[in-house]
């Protein structure tokens, strides 16, 4: 259970992170590195191993409470985590595809040894957002993103939005291969609330 709900945890983080990025031009630079780290740490033996610990994911523990207690500030996260969930059961049957995705996220995760760890992850996300656009944005639904035009005309920001969308997706497929999926999200509720909040004490 404590797996499950930090792979959903995981699904909110990025989709916070999205929701922040397009209304803000910012976002929480922590949570967004635990994000992008986890779309290369394809092999983990823990969920808690994929997103660096516990306490990397917070951000997503906290908005995923948010939601389950029908806090209405999340609205968009929730509509973007759903979004993500129905593309995940496609994406499980696009073999090539995840072929395509997995042998670039690879190459990308060597880039920019030498730069400084923003600059790197930066560069990162731009490859990321290449590879999004190249394959997932192709799949429906379309996740379109709400947010206000000067943000989601800025390049590093939609780089970064594409990245973390990814990230989400990763989540969302981490989350059904624990055994998660709509009916526990519908019926299992208190269990997850029980797991979020000891996470939250951890």
């Amino acid at each position: 259970m404590k797996e499950r709900t930090l792979a959903l945890a995981g699904i909110f983080q990025a989709t916070e992170l999205v929701r922040q990025a397009a209304n803000h031009g910012t976002w929480s630079g922590y949570a967004a590195s635990s994000s992008l780290q986890s779309l290369f740490k394809l092999e983990a033996d823990t969920t808690e191993e994929i997103y660096g610990g516990v306490a990397k994911v917070r951000l997503g523990v906290e908005t995923m409470m948010g939601v389950l207690q029908g806090d209405n500030r999340y609205t968009e996260s929730l509509r973007y985590t759903v979004g993500l969930l129905q593309i995940e059961k496609k994406f499980r049957r696009a073999g090539s595809m995840q072929e395509q995705i997995g042998n670039r996220l690879k190459e990308i995760s060597q880039a920019g040894p030498e730069l400084e760890q923003h600059e790197r992850e930066d560069l990162q996300a731009h490859d990321i957002s290449s590879l999004y656009s190249d394959t997932i944005s192709h799949m429906s639904p379309r996740i379109v993103v709400n947010g206000k035009p000067q943000y989601l005309r800025n390049e590093r920001t939609v780089d970064w939005v594409r990245t973390l969308l990814l990230a989400g997706l990763r989540s969302a497929i981490l989350w059904s291969q624990m055994g998660g999926g709509r009916f526990e999200l519908m019926f299992g509720r208190k269990k997850i609330m029980r797991e979020a909040e000891s996470l939250l004490m951890g």
